[in-house]
């Protein structure tokens, strides 16, 4: 099983398949609109136009599942997401990451690769960590999903081979993306 296997709903309400990725380094993230990480749009848009001739593709899927920050439309999410950050890489239709409603491209990707931890050199990682510790106190423990801008990076087999906590930028997951690619 990998990637491959899967299908996900698209902003218009068509389907996308996953294989139609197949061949490719695929970076896939869950977003949000209001959220302290929101600025990442920018980098991942960067890292899609430096290496997508060269065989990435990035596939953000929105949520509201942390702390409400993607209350939007999928039709005003797409449009904040193009005019403020200038997002051209492929975005989803919003989903729930976490829970009996996650989506089950979701529940693959956590069953492959556990939370990782923060960088603790991250400015917003202690808070991160004070929040979540607040509501379970073994929050780390599990592979849930634990805030936006989680991303998780695929080889061109489809499998599954790192993922990077929302304290993780996407100029510091450049290198992993130029070893696959």
């Amino acid at each position: 099983m990998n990637i491959y296997d899967f299908s996900v709903k698209k902003m218009d309400g068509g389907t996308q398949p996953m294989k139609d990725f197949e061949g490719k380094v695929v970076l896939i993230v869950n977003t949000a609109s209001k959220c302290g990480f929101t600025p990442q749009f920018e980098g991942l848009e960067k890292l899609y136009q430096d290496y997508k001739d060269k065989g990435l593709v990035v596939v953000g899927f929105p949520c509201n599942q942390f702390a409400g920050q993607d209350p939007g439309s999928n039709e005003e999410i797409k449009e904040f997401c193009s005019l403020n950050y200038g997002v051209t890489f492929p975005m989803m239709a919003k989903i729930d990451v976490n829970g009996e409603n996650a989506d089950p491209l979701y529940d693959y990707l956590k069953s492959q690769k556990g939370f990782a931890g923060f960088d603790p050199a991250h400015p917003i990682a202690a808070k991160l960590d004070e929040i979540l510790r607040a509501e379970n106190k073994d929050y780390d423990k599990d592979s849930s999903i634990k805030w936006n801008f989680t991303k998780f990076l695929v080889n061109k087999d489809g499998v599954v081979v790192e993922r990077f906590e929302p304290t993780s930028t996407p100029e510091q997951i450049a290198p992993h993306i130029e070893a696959l690619l």
